[in-house]
């Protein structure tokens, strides 16, 4: 496997392939002195020492002890290479010719672009794995890659050789975020249509039985509700979430919340964002305003009613006598009585207060309409929302997110010029412009009124004191930051939970969240997305089964591994359905997914099954070591 990178990914990536999938890693990194600072992966390398144990033993059973790529055993070697940029020299010294996978994660599209584009000249076969932010350019240039290595290599299209994955770290750890965000807002998965949707749950009260829809992912970690509590940790013992639980386990979890699967179906292509439009009625004009035009309108109606006994006239024409009074264009009542002269002063009177009234009317509904292309400011007793820091490709991913989901959000932004300043014009989503560092700034988002805060920056250290300054204006204010280091993030979450242990914060790493995605798709797999719980995470993955001796002859029932992977649907062609298995229903036909299958139902080596795992037991099932050795 080679990866090359320039920021705290490749490297996340990198321990990933070696700790958790066992492979032989080349990373490619720009030199020392342009390198930005590598992230800590302690865990990973834990994960890599636990993982080695279990992978030498089983070698030692099997006698093939070669089977490690000729590493004495010890597999997940590899080397590290610095180069300011990937170019053919650098691709090739990294052995990208005889590479099974390839990723190019730079945060520079075109440089991804560019690389993938000379590693499939150099080796068609190449698997190749891109991280880009402009999905509708990944999707093209995904088609362009695969039909290349389809016609140099003579392989027919979609045989597998060569094949080409478009990624992004934002989208993948953007619904993480959103969620996190949001008490009891469902974490949902979206790849090609399909939907996979999670809800979290609380404990049942006693007496009720709780509902585990489809299937039951996850049981919360029991000190989830603990301002100490370790919320998931590698190392929270058994007291941590439990991922993929069997149902004897879930029957025994008392007082504990549950990740369930609630809902899946199929959709199509995503809605387009909410365009800025012609502003409703109600919007031009200000509450105030409103006010004051409806007390000038009852003024004028008085009026009307007034003269209208005074003089016995009709009520049109005492109406339309009242305007011209009212508009300074009737001529003096000088021979009238005095009733009717009292009325005409006071007709002049709201003629100069409706003057005033009608300009502001005027500049209001002006400023409204350039406000539709311009950028918001929060409006007046607004509540509940959640301010969102950081408007760059986490955040602007996010606050898409956010407002797919109709929460009121309210960004606070430094540089005018930032890649999520036209979406928030777009979204019409009030944004403040300043430092969050600076006072004021974050009073101007209303965040001694907010529901919940997001620290999306790129500097922790930015995001950290805006959180700390959050927490002295409201200390119950519930928190999410996007750290760089994983471990620093669990640092400090701890300790701002023990800070404060009546607000509830989460921390996240993006590199965390995203890695696990684009390793599995190094390994050749279709990853769907992930899911976190609480700081693990869950992987959602489209599998063959020929060739996996786990799954392969085996009822589904048999297939489960508690703690490791999970068949959950099984696809099938239009008309056809799995046998034993129910009828598919007119949904399941068009998603060509039949959900709910019989335990009995014996998986073929033709069948495609969509599949939750853990990390390391997709590696496991799915890792190319593990297929060697396993017996058949």
């Amino acid at each position: 496997m080679v990866v090359c990178g320039d920021d705290g990914l490749a490297h996340r990536l990198a321990a990933e392939l070696r700790g958790v999938y066992r492979e032989q890693v080349t990373l490619v990194v720009p030199p020392s002195g342009r390198r930005v600072r590598q992230p800590v992966v302690g865990r990973a390398r834990a994960a890599s020492a636990a993982l080695r144990d279990m992978v030498n033993a089983a070698v030692n059973r099997t006698g093939n002890s070669d089977a490690a790529g000729g590493t004495g055993g010890t597999g997940g070697a590899g080397r590290e290479l610095e180069a300011t940029e990937p170019t053919e020299d650098v691709l090739a010294d990294a052995g990208v010719e005889r590479a099974t996978a390839l990723a190019l994660v730079y945060d520079d599209d075109e440089t991804n672009i560019r690389a993938a584009l000379t590693a499939r000249r150099l080796n068609p076969r190449l698997r190749l794995v891109l991280r880009l932010y402009n999905r509708r350019l990944g999707q093209h240039i995904e088609e362009l890659l695969d039909q290349s290595a389809a016609l140099a290599s003579g392989d027919g299209p979609g045989s597998g050789s060569g094949s080409t994955t478009v990624l992004s770290d934002a989208d993948t750890a953007a619904p993480a975020l959103a969620a996190t965000a949001l008490v009891g807002t469902s974490k949902v998965v979206e790849t090609d249509g399909l939907l996979l949707r999670a809800v979290e749950r609380n404990p049942p009260r006693p007496g009720e039985v709780a509902d585990p829809g489809l299937c039951t992912l996850a049981l919360l970690s029991a000190t989830s509700n603990d301002p100490a509590g370790a919320d998931g940790s590698e190392d929270s013992g058994e007291d941590g979430p439990q991922l993929l639980p069997d149902a004897a386990a879930v029957e025994a979890a008392t007082g504990r919340g549950t990740v369930a699967l609630e809902q899946v179906s199929y959709s199509g292509p995503p809605l387009p964002a909410g365009r800025a439009g012609v502003p409703a009625f109600g919007e031009l004009f200000s509450r105030r305003l409103r006010w004051s035009l409806a007390g000038l309108a009852a003024c004028v109606v008085a009026l009307a009613v007034a003269l209208m006994v005074v003089t016995g006239d009709h009520p049109l024409h005492a109406t339309y006598v009242t305007l011209l009074d009212l508009f300074s264009i009737n001529e003096p009542a000088h021979n009238a009585d005095i009733g009717r002269q009292i009325l005409q002063l006071l007709s002049g009177f709201v003629g100069l207060l409706l003057l005033p009234v009608l300009l502001a009317a005027v500049l209001e509904a002006l400023g409204t309409f350039r406000s539709a292309s311009t950028l918001r400011k929060p409006p007046r007793g607004l509540g509940g929302h959640v301010v969102l820091l950081g408007l760059g490709k986490i955040g602007t991913r996010v606050l898409t997110r956010l407002r797919e989901m109709d929460i009121p959000v309210v960004c606070v932004e430094a540089d005018p010029e930032a890649r999520g300043m036209a979406t928030a014009r777009r979204l019409r989503v009030p944004v403040v412009l300043g430092d969050v560092t600076q006072e004021g700034v974050l009073e101007a988002a209303k965040i001694h009124r907010a529901h919940s805060l997001l620290a999306l920056t790129s500097v922790d250290t930015t995001n950290l004191e805006a959180v700390l300054y959050a927490r002295s204006v409201r200390s119950r204010l519930r928190v999410v930051l996007r750290l760089y280091d994983d471990d620093f993030a669990t640092a400090v979450y701890r300790t701002l939970r023990a800070a404060h242990p009546r607000a509830l914060t989460r921390s996240r790493s993006v590199t965390h969240l995203a890695a696990p995605s684009f390793a599995g798709a190094m390994m050749g797999r279709q990853i769907l997305g992930a899911i976190p719980v609480e700081r693990r995470v869950l992987l959602f993955a489209a599998v063959e089964v020929a060739g996996h001796p786990q799954l392969e002859g085996r009822t589904v029932g048999e297939a489960f591994r508690a703690g490791a992977w999970r068949v959950l649907a099984l696809e099938v062609s239009d008309g056809e359905r799995a046998a034993g298995a129910d009828s598919p229903s007119e949904g399941a036909r068009e998603s060509r997914l039949v959900w709910e299958l019989p335990d009995t139902y014996v998986l073929r080596g033709s069948d495609r099954v969509v599949l939750a795992a853990t990390r390391r037991g997709l590696a496991e099932l799915l890792g190319r070591r593990a297929r060697q050795q396993s017996p058949g």
